[in-house]
C-alpha cells in the first residue's frame, strides 16, 4: 500500500498531501505520533526504549522511542494508538494517554530529509516487559532505562547508560544488560530529545 501523508508548512497549517518517500525525499513537514511507556519499579522510575529491526531501512538496530509511527492523511491525532497495538501489542483508549503536546523537530542528512510535527504522549504501564508483545517485523527487542539516566544522557551529563531487557535472535529471546550512547539514539536527535526532556521533566514534578 502506497502511505499518504497529509504535509504542512512550518506554521503547522496543512498544505497539501504527498507520498511518503516524496515527504522524506522533499523534506515536508508532516505528523508523527509518539508515546513513550514508562513504569515505576520499587519507587524509581524507568522509561522503555524500542530496539529497531536490524532489517529497518532508517536507523536499523538503534534504540527509539517506545512506540511511533507516521499518521496517514486520513488519520487524526487519535489514530496514532493503533502504534501502541500493532507495535506492542498494547490496546488502550486515546484517553488513557497523557498528552506532552507537539515537538517540531528535523532529521537531515543525506539519506532523509524528515521533518516532523511530533505529537508526543506518556503512557504508563505495571506489569513490566511481560507487557509487551512486539512486533517483529519493526522491532527486535524492548528494553528499560532507569528514568534519571534517560534525562542525564540527553543532557551531555553521562556518556552511557545501561539498559535491560530483551532482544530476539532469529527464535531466541536473549536477555540480559547492556550500556548505550546516543550513538545507540541516532533516531532521536538534540532537537527532539532536549524540548522532550523538559517536557517530561515538568510533568513528572
Amino acid at each position: 500500500m502506497i502511505e499518504r501523508l497529509a504535509i504542512f508548512d512550518e506554521h503547522y497549517h496543512k498544505i497539501g498531501e504527498a507520498i511518503r518517500d516524496e515527504v522524506h525525499a522533499k523534506g515536508y513537514w508532516h505528523e508523527v505520533f509518539h508515546c513513550w511507556v514508562i513504569e515505576k519499579i520499587e519507587d524509581e522510575w524507568m522509561i522503555y526504549l524500542q530496539l529497531r529491526s536490524k532489517l529497518k531501512k532508517d536507523y536499523p538496530n538503534q534504540f527509539d522511542i517506545t512506540a511511533a509511527g507516521h499518521l496517514l492523511a486520513t488519520e487524526t491525532i487519535l489514530d496514532g494508538v493503533r502504534e501502541l497495538h500493532e507495535e506492542l501489542g498494547i490496546n488502550i483508549a486515546f484517553e488513557e494517554l497523557k498528552a506532552l503536546g507537539v515537538i517540531p523537530y528535523k532529521i537531515y542528512n543525506e539519506i532523509i530529509k524528515d521533518y516532523e510535527f511530533a505529537n508526543v504522549f506518556i503512557y504508563e504501564i505495571t506489569n513490566g516487559l511481560d507487557t509487551f508483545q512486539i512486533q517483529r517485523e519493526e522491532l527486535d527487542g524492548m528494553y528499560y532505562m532507569r528514568l534519571q539516566d534517560f534525562f542525564n544522557l540527553s543532557n551531555d551529563t553521562i556518556t552511557s547508560a545501561l539498559v535491560t531487557g530483551y532482544y530476539y535472535q532469529g527464535d531466541e529471546k536473549v536477555s540480559g544488560s547492556q550500556e548505550i550512547s546516543l550513538a545507540d539514539m541516532q533516531a532521536l536527535p538534540q532537537n527532539y530529545l532536549k524540548p522532550f526532556t523538559d517536557k517530561l521533566q515538568a510533568l513528572m514534578k
